[in-house]
């Protein structure tokens, strides 16, 4: 009976190759092979076996299998050779003194970095540009992230003969078990380095310190995460790269207070500017704005400017800025202050709640439940 060519040497790739790589490579060859182009004998049958590498390598369930198993793994050879037992490997544990089966390692994805970022209150409102200083791990500068001294090529280990595992094989009353494990030469990768980077010590990988810019959109809070993808450690074996995570810390502001996409302001009023009224300028993120304060104002009177506030992450009108309105009684006064209050005490008489004026709980909840 013919042996199968191990399908990566059809197609002229590494175990490793990206899909892309795979795909490139059988267009190429099954363009060369191809009966209609190519009548040399044996051409038809080497396009067939192509076609037969390509459907397997192609495909990310059945590439993982083949990866694992081989031929073995039920591709083109029918269910002799096929291990029915493999997916009861629990109870063989219990059979076999706890033999398991492994997986040759594959690529893996980098591991993700977090970066915690403090900006300014108006900063979140308004959004800003910052730069971020990280170290993260990535390919090797000197070996292109191969392992081993420019010039030199690492080579299939002569051990596993490429696959990155050792296969046992062991026979019961219960049919056929096959225990594999990593190659203990290569450590699973399927190859050797003989001449090792000098830069990363054949780890393909270093350490890089790496400033990367960042766009803070306007209207993030305190806590808020912003995810920059690719931007983490790189992968290993062809891996893709993690992702960093931004976490932003909001400083607090000395005058104002966030509610959501509302800012809160507390307008401090005598009595008089309450009683009278007045016109006063207010702080906000935009400046100064000029606010008219009515006569007979209360306190707790909330003033609302309309948007003056914190703008939507998804988009549309700003919040508002909200002004709560506190009028102080004078802790101290002079002789004549205190005499203007007595003869002003006498004229007002007393001080009655109007039907129409809320209490204070109502205005409270107004403030909360705004």
């Amino acid at each position: 009976m013919t042996t199968k060519r191990d399908y990566y040497e059809v197609l002229g790739v590494e175990r490793s190759a990206s899909p892309e790589e795979i795909k490139r490579a059988f267009r190429r060859l099954a363009f060369e092979c191809h009966p209609d182009r190519n009548r040399d004998d044996g051409a038809e049958e080497r396009f067939k076996e192509l076609n037969e590498a390509y459907e397997v390598l192609s495909d990310p369930d059945k590439r993982a299998s083949y990866d694992r198993f081989g031929h073995s793994g039920g591709f083109g050879r029918g269910f002799q050779d096929f291990d029915i037992f493999r997916g009861f490997g629990d109870i063989f544990d219990s059979f076999f003194g706890g033999a398991t089966t492994q997986t040759r390692r594959g690529p893996q994805r980098g591991a993700d970095l977090r970066f915690d970022l403090t900006i300014s209150f108006e900063e979140a409102v308004f959004g800003c540009e910052k730069e971020v200083e990280i170290t993260r791990v990535e390919a090797c500068s000197r070996c292109q992230g191969m392992g081993s001294e420019p010039g030199s090529q690492p080579q299939r280990c002569p051990e596993c003969n490429g696959s990155g595992e050792l296969r046992r094989v062991q026979r019961s009353v219960f049919g056929r078990f096959v225990n594999v494990t990593p190659c203990p030469r290569c450590g699973g990768e399927g190859r050797v380095i003989s001449d090792p980077c000098s830069q990363c010590r054949g780890q393909g990988r270093e350490e890089r310190v790496r400033t990367i810019a960042v766009t803070i959109p306007a209207g993030v809070d305190d806590g808020s995460q912003m995810r920059l993808s690719g931007e983490g450690n790189a992968g290993s074996r062809g891996g893709s790269r993690g992702n960093l995570y931004i976490v932003l810390s909001v400083k607090g502001h000395e005058l104002f207070k966030r509610r959501g996409a509302d800012i809160l302001y507390d307008l401090a009023l005598n009595v008089a500017q309450a009683a009278l009224g007045d016109e006063v300028a207010v702080p906000t993120v935009d400046g100064d704005v000029t606010v008219k304060v009515p006569a007979g104002t209360q306190p707790g009177k909330i003033v609302r400017l309309k948007g003056k506030g914190v703008p939507h992450l998804n988009g549309g009108s700003r919040g508002d800025h909200l002004v709560m309105v506190h009028v102080v009684t004078p802790h101290s006064l002079t002789e004549r202050q205190r005499e203007l209050f007595r003869e002003l005490a006498k004229t007002l008489g007393p001080v009655q709640m109007p039907k129409e004026e809320k209490g204070f709980f109502h205005r409270l909840k107004d403030v909360l439940d705004i």
